[in-house]
This record gives structure tokens, C-alpha cells and sequence, in this order.
């Protein structure tokens, strides 16, 4: 198992800098996955790790070791593919003992290390098979399967669930998140899919053209959020963003959402928001923080036509707008809600997050 570390590491093609100077320590046997849109650079980041690509600028080293110009199969990575990148013609037993018949390895220690591979993966019974013959999900493992029997230092994923259908992803993930578990090797995983991010990491990296803009746990991307861009990227729907000001009416401290739209900002949070009295902000609330108002009494609350009611039989999901702007709620399924019906709902505003609409990072 090894630590990584990358220090002001960048990569340009040309004029065009994909990756801007990034430093990250990952930890020996962390989990750390990657995340964000198509292009924000995460699988060039990953390619550099494993000497795929050369860095144009900083150092990569593992355990304390600069690996820049090291050759990949020098580097001790093993790294899974999307396309999972096994050879048609071989069995899966031979696709998954190729990388350890090339270093010389005894042929009774590469029998030893498949089938023990085959069964932490639980495919022992098609180690006869050809990929042709495997499913989507089961030429995964053979392809993490091969990975492991290498016994790497550093596991590399690059978006290997992409190809695979939603029940089958999410098995797979479960299936990772075991692997970790078991074999307790240093993980870094790239993916644009936040369920995926959130459910299998240690820690996150959210990566935006290029740039880091929050590391953390999962806990804390979600709950915390560095930036507009964070918070509307992790989590599923996203927090809804809307543009507010902090105005005070009768002597209280409210947060304005729209002509005759106010809500009172908690007391625990008024001495950090006093500052920004007459501003322009940007609240963030996701929609698991609103809830049906009860009672006519019911402060604050929130009035409102629904627009599309998406029913997922464990909860509802109900889109509305709110001064021009879509907001969605999940509720409860009961009771049942149509489009058109009038919505009174109570925020959370304990819940609430404030950001700055010229910086977009969090107040």
C-alpha cells in the first residue's frame, strides 16, 4: 500500500491548460474519488498519475517517491479502464494472469493469486469463460479482477461504471466499496456521477475546469458546501440556488426572496449575516429542506402552484416556482399532490446556505 502526493501539478496541450497548478495528499489506503463534469480534467489528472500523460508542470510522488519520469508499469499502479480493456480472445483466467505472466511471475503463485481474486470477486465459476460470454457487470470484475491480482500499490478507477445500467451500478458500487474493505489498498477513483462519489469515498475532490473547489468528506461537500458550484453538483435533485437580499423589517432580520416572499434568518445565524444587511446574496436550500406547513399558524411558509409532481413512491418530488425561478421539494407521498394544486410549504431555514453572488463561494 503508498501514500500520493501531487504538488502543483498541471497539464496544458498546447495554449490550452486543462489541468491548473493542483496539490492533493491521499492518504495510504484512503479512498479518494474524483468528481465533477465532462472536462473539468479528472481523468487527465488520473492519467498523469499513472504515467499515462506527462504533467507539464509540478511533481507526483508516491510513498515520498517522485514518479515523473518513471515508465506506468514502473510506478506499481494498476489501473481500471471504463471500457474495461480485456483481450477477446483470452479466458478470463488468462486476461486476469497476462499482466503477472509478463514480470515472470511462478505459474502456481499466478493460480494462487486469480482464484483468490476470482472468489473476493465471486467470479470463480467464469474463469473459463471468454468476455464475450460475461455480462456487462461481470467483465467489470474480471477487469478489476486482473487489477488485483497485480497487488498494486495504487488502484486507479476511471469511470468504470459508466457502461453499465442503473441496477447494475449500483451493485457495483456496493461490490467496490467491499473491495476497499477488504484488500485496504489506496484508491483514487474518478467519476462525474455524485451518487457515486458520495457513496464510495473517504473524501471527495470536486474538480471544476480544471480547478479544485472543495475537498472534503462526504459529509462535509454535502452539508457545507464551498461554493454555488458544489452545492449544485452534489446531491440528488441539487440544492435549489436562489437570489435573495438580507433586508431588516421590523426590527427583524429577514431574508427576501421575491415582493411580499420573506423569511426571518434564525437567530444563531444573524450575527454572521448583520454584515451583509442591504445585499444581494444567493440562498441555497435543498429540497429535502422543506416540508408540508401545519397549521395556519405555520412560520415561515412558503405559497405556491405546483408545476410537476414526480411521485417516487418512497418520498415526492414536487417542482414549483419561486420569484421566476424552478425550486424543487421532496415530500412525503402523501398527501397525493396533482400539478396545479396550491403548495404551502415551511423551510428550513436552519438548514439554509448563503453564498456571494459575485464570488459564487460560500458567506
Amino acid at each position: 500500500m503508498a501514500s500520493l502526493s501531487l504538488r502543483n501539478v498541471s497539464k496544458s496541450f498546447g495554449s490550452l491548460e486543462v489541468v491548473h497548478a493542483l496539490s492533493l495528499d491521499v492518504a495510504d489506503r484512503e479512498f479518494v474519488v474524483l468528481v465533477g463534469p465532462s472536462g473539468c480534467g479528472k481523468s487527465t489528472l488520473l492519467r498523469m498519475i499513472a504515467g499515462l500523460e506527462d504533467p507539464s508542470s509540478g511533481a507526483i510522488a508516491i510513498d515520498g517517491q517522485i514518479v515523473n519520469h518513471m515508465q506506468p508499469k514502473d510506478r506499481d499502479i494498476a489501473m481500471v479502464f471504463q471500457d474495461y480493456a480485456l483481450y477477446p480472445h483470452m479466458t478470463v483466467f488468462d486476461n486476469m494472469a497476462f499482466g503477472l505472466l509478463y514480470r515472470g511471475t511462478p505459474k502456481s503463485e499466478i493460480r494462487r493469486r486469480v482464484e483468490e481474486a476470482a472468489r473476493i470477486l465471486n467470479i470463480a465459476e467464469y474463469l473459463h469463460r471468454r468476455p464475450r460470454q460475461l455480462s456487462g457487470g461481470q467483465r467489470q470484475r474480471a477487469a478489476m479482477g486482473r487489477a488485483m491480482v497485480r497487488d498494486p500499490k495504487i488502484f486507479l478507477f476511471d469511470e468504470p461504471l459508466s457502461n453499465l445500467d442503473a441496477k447494475l451500478r449500483v451493485q457495483m458500487r456496493t461490490e467496490i466499496k467491499k473491495l476497499h474493505q477488504r484488500v485496504q489498498t489506496t484508491i483514487v477513483y474518478v467519476t462525474h456521477d455524485q451518487v457515486e462519489a458520495m457513496t464510495l469515498a473517504d473524501r471527495i475532490v470536486v474538480m471544476r475546469s480544471g480547478r479544485v473547489e472543495q475537498i472534503g468528506g462526504p459529509d462535509e461537500v454535502y452539508s457545507k458546501p464551498a461554493s454555488t458550484f458544489v452545492a449544485g453538483f452534489i446531491g440528488a435533485p441539487t440544492m435549489n440556488l436562489l437570489p435573495a437580499r438580507i433586508e431588516r423589517q421590523s426590527e427583524r432580520l429577514m431574508i427576501v426572496l421575491a415582493p411580499g416572499v420573506a423569511c426571518p434568518i434564525p437567530s444563531d445565524r444573524i450575527d454572521a449575516y448583520v454584515p451583509w444587511e442591504g445585499k444581494a446574496v444567493i440562498l441555497g436550500l435543498r429540497p429535502e429542506n422543506l416540508s408540508w406547513a401545519d397549521g395556519a399558524a405555520a412560520e415561515p411558509t412558503l405559497e405556491a402552484s405546483a408545476l410537476v409532481v414526480e411521485p417516487l413512491g418512497s418520498d415526492t418530488l414536487i417542482f414549483f416556482e419561486l420569484g421566476g425561478r424552478e425550486v424543487v421539494a421532496r415530500l412525503p407521498p402523501q398527501p397525493a399532490r396533482r400539478a396545479g394544486d396550491r403548495l404551502r410549504l415551511r423551510p428550513d431555514l436552519a438548514c439554509m446556505h448563503l453564498f456571494d453572488p459575485h464570488t459564487e463561494r460560500r458567506i
